[in-house]
């Protein structure tokens, strides 16, 4: 296991100065409080935001965890809570950083419409290790449902988390660890890029 005294220890919600800290490839513990959303839920925050209406829980510097949680076993605050595939929250999130969201957990690529938000806005990316729900359960401790309960494991969820492990893929300058550890071996290999296909305009927000 890696000692603890490698990871930087960082509080939710998170301030600006926390977020230009965090670099790509930094490894953190996080502390304090976090909502749950996956895509069902952001479709129905993105709707609440543009009929004008205010939502369910403050926004600004906020972080999302994509889980969809078990249900709570044996006097636990919750069930088992690994990450979910972020790419299913892209058409939703640039919107959602641009009002103010800080931080999001998942695993796994975003689209580069998230990647310029992000670095426009000041928001950052981390990845939770997939297959872990079980490990990562126990950093949760506390969580109660704010708001649509009838998605079931969508919900939208408020929690409570202490030292809940991850790593820092996506930073606010926009380097991403999934593109430039593969980059950097190629480089080291003699390996030149492969030709990048042309991206797609991203929508305004």
């Amino acid at each position: 296991m890696t000692p603890k005294h490698n990871f930087k220890h960082v509080q939710a919600p998170l301030d600006k100065s926390t977020l230009k800290d965090l670099k790509s490839g930094d490894r953190v513990l996080l502390s304090g409080t976090i909502y749950t959303l996956r895509d069902a839920g952001h479709k129905r925050l993105l709707e609440l935001l543009e009929q004008g209406e205010a939502p369910p829980f403050p926004l600004e510097n906020a972080v999302i965890y994509y889980v969809g949680p078990s249900p709570a076993v044996g006097g636990r605050a919750i069930g088992s809570a690994g990450p979910t595939t972020s790419s299913r929250m892209d058409p939703y999130t640039p919107q959602l950083i641009a009002q103010g969201l800080s931080g999001m957990i998942g695993k796994g690529y975003r689209d580069h419409c998230v990647v310029d938000a992000m670095k426009e806005y000041g928001a950052v990316y981390f990845a939770a290790t997939g297959g872990a729900g079980a490990l990562l359960s126990k950093t949760i401790l506390e969580a109660k449902v704010l708001a649509w309960e009838d998605l079931g494991p969508e919900a939208l969820r408020q929690l409570v988390v202490k030292d809940m492990p991850l790593t820092v893929i996506i930073d606010t300058e926009g380097r991403d660890l999934y593109l430039e550890g593969p980059r950097t071996w190629r480089e080291s290999h003699g390996i030149l890029d492969p030709s990048l296909e042309s991206e797609a305009e991203c929508p305004t927000v």
